[in-house]
C-alpha cells in the first residue's frame, strides 16, 4: 500500500533528496520564479523524520544561503552523504547570471562552476562554499558547459564517493555539442576530487549505484537520460573511471523527444518466501528500483520499475505507477525496515505543481506484479 505526503506545494522547482543517518531525510531543491532554468534564485530545503510506514511532516522551508557564488544562480543540487566522516556534501552548478545552457551550448562558451558545501550536523549549519572548477581545469576547459546530478551521489563499498554529471563536448568541425553522463569521484573522504571518462554513447542527467553479482563482484551501474526511445544503461568494472554500455532491451522508455530525469537504487536482493516483507537473501547480491515517468510522450503516470539482475536490461519489470497524473523528476532513497522513500514532482495540470513523498515496501511492489499477472 503506497503511504504519501504532501512534502511542497510551492511550484516550478527541482528538488534532490539524501538519506542521512538517524532515520533523517534531507530534500533539497531550487526556488525559481518561473519554470525557466534561467530564473533560479537560490536553494532551499526541508528536513523530515523517518516514521515506520510513513513520511512524517516536512520541516519548514530552509534556504541553503552558502550555496551560491556571487553574480551567478545555484542549479542543480546533487547531495552525497560520507558514512566514515558524518559529513554531507552538497554539490551543485553556478552559472553566471541568466545565462542558458543553450547559449553555453551553440556558442562554445562555459559560463558554469562547479561548487559545494558541506555539512557535519545533517545541514544545521554550513562551511563556506567550495569552487572546484579551476582545479579541474584541465578537464573543465574541454567542456561546453556541464551539470552534477539532479539527484543522490552514492559512496561505494570501498569509501570512494561518486558525484553523477554529464557535460556538453564541443563537436569538430561542426559548431555544435554533444552530451555524455560522467562522474565526479573522490578517494579521500571529499578532499580532493577527480573526473572520470565518459559514456561512450550520448546520454544527459543519470543516477548511479554500487551493485554486486552473486560472486560478490562490485560494479558502478549508471542510468542516464537520453534525447529520446529509452534510457542509456552502462557498468563500470573500475568504481566508475570507465563504463562499458549495455545491449537496450527498450524496457525502460524515455519521455518525449528531450527525455526526463530519473532515479535508481540499489537494494540487497530480497526472499520470495510468501510471508517474506523485504527480508535479504543470503548472499551478497543486490537488485535495483528505478523511477521515472512511464510514458514515452510526456512526462506522466511516474513509475517504479525493478531489476532482480541489474547486469541484464532484458530483466527490467513492467513500471508499477505510482503516481498518476502529471510527473517528473523524481529520487529514490532506501530507508530501513524494507522500506523506500521517492519524492515526486507532481500535480494535476503540471509535474511542476507540487512535490510529495511517497513510501512503499518491496512486498508491496510484488503484490503488484501479482495482481497483474492473475488479473
Amino acid at each position: 500500500m503506497l503511504r504519501r505526503t504532501p512534502f511542497l506545494t510551492q511550484p516550478l522547482i527541482l528538488w534532490t533528496g539524501a538519506q542521512m543517518e538517524k532515520n533523517t531525510l534531507l530534500a533539497f531543491a531550487e526556488r525559481r520564479t518561473t519554470a525557466a532554468d534561467e530564473s533560479t534564485e537560490m536553494l532551499v530545503m526541508k528536513r523530515g523524520t523517518l516514521k515506520k510506514d510513513d513520511c512524517n511532516k516536512w520541516s519548514e522551508l530552509e534556504e541553503v544561503k552558502k550555496a551560491r557564488l556571487s553574480g551567478y544562480r545555484p542549479m542543480n543540487p546533487c547531495p552525497v552523504y560520507e558514512k566514515n566522516t558524518k559529513t554531507l556534501f552538497l554539490f551543485f552548478i553556478c552559472v553566471k547570471g541568466t545565462v542558458s545552457e543553450e547559449y553555453q551550448r551553440y556558442l562554445g562558451c562555459n559560463k558554469t562552476r562547479l561548487c559545494y558545501i558541506k555539512s557535519h550536523n545533517d545541514g544545521q549549519d554550513w562551511e563556506e562554499v567550495q569552487d572546484l572548477t579551476d582545479k579541474l581545469h584541465d578537464v573543465i576547459k574541454d567542456w561546453t558547459t556541464f551539470a552534477v546530478g539532479p539527484g543522490h551521489g552514492i559512496q561505494l563499498s570501498s569509501g570512494r564517493l561518486i558525484i553523477p554529471a554529464y557535460a556538453y563536448f564541443p563537436c569538430v568541425p561542426f559548431n555544435c555539442s554533444h552530451p555524455f553522463a560522467l562522474c565526479l569521484y573522490s578517494e579521500d573522504s571529499g578532499e580532493t576530487w577527480k573526473v572520470g571518462n565518459k559514456l561512450k554513447k550520448i546520454s544527459l542527467e543519470c543516477e548511479m549505484a554500487e551493485i554486486f553479482d552473486d560472486a560478490g563482484q562490485s560494479y558502478v551501474y549508471c542510468n542516464a537520460r537520453s534525447e529520446g526511445g529509452c534510457r542509456i544503461e552502462a557498468v563500470s568494472e573500475n568504481n566508475g573511471e570507465d563504463f562499458r554500455i549495455l545491449d537496450s532491451a527498450d524496457k525502460l522508455v524515455e519521455t518525449g523527444k528531450g527525455g526526463c530525469q530519473g532515479s535508481v537504487i540499489a537494494f540487497p536482493a530480497q526472499g520470495e518466501s510468501e510471508n517474506a516483507n523485504s527480508i535479504p537473501s543470503q548472499n551478497a547480491k543486490t537488485w535495483l528500483f528505478f523511477t521515472h515517468p512511464t510514458s514515452n510522450s510526456s512526462r506522466t503516470n511516474l513509475g517504479t520499475y525493478v531489476n532482480r539482475s541489474p547486469l541484464k536490461p532484458s530483466e527490467w519489470s513492467c513500471p508499477w505507477v505510482i503516481q498518476n497524473g502529471p510527473s517528473g523528476y523524481s529520487d529514490l532513497a532506501l530507508i530501513g525496515d524494507g522500506q523506500f522513500a521517492c519524492i515526486m514532482e507532481c500535480g494535476e495540470q503540471s509535474e511542476l505543481e507540487r512535490i510529495a513523498c511517497v513510501v512503499f515496501t518491496y512486498r508491496d511492489f510484488t503484490e503488484h506484479e501479482k495482481s497483474v499477472v492473475f488479473s
